[in-house]
């Protein structure tokens, strides 16, 4: 038997929900109520999107260095929410 690799699906910086269900699920994160699996990594997938579109945003102005406590600061720290270990670096790795 022959083992294959397998690889990483990239995933693409779109937003696949409605802003309708995206807030929806802010607010229940934020009120801490019980949330699947599936809509907590939706939810994961979203932030880091709107983070990395961010950091996009101030990259190709000249005050590349605000836009890292700027964007976490908007995205995760004003709604409540711990970001994630390393998300500059994984923002980079993908999508560059």
């Amino acid at each position: 038997m022959k083992k294959t690799k397998q690889t990483k699906q990239k995933k693409r910086m779109i937003l696949n929900m409605s802003k309708k269900k995206y807030t929806k699920l802010v607010r229940q994160k934020k009120n801490k109520k019980k949330m699947s699996l599936k809509n907590k990594k939706q939810l994961d997938h979203a932030l880091f999107i709107q983070y990395c579109k961010c950091l996009k945003k101030f990259k190709f102005s000249n005050n590349e260095s605000l836009g890292y406590p700027v964007c976490m600061n908007s995205i995760y720290k004003n709604r409540g929410f711990k970001a994630p270990k390393n998300i500059s670096r994984l923002c980079n790795e993908k999508f560059n």
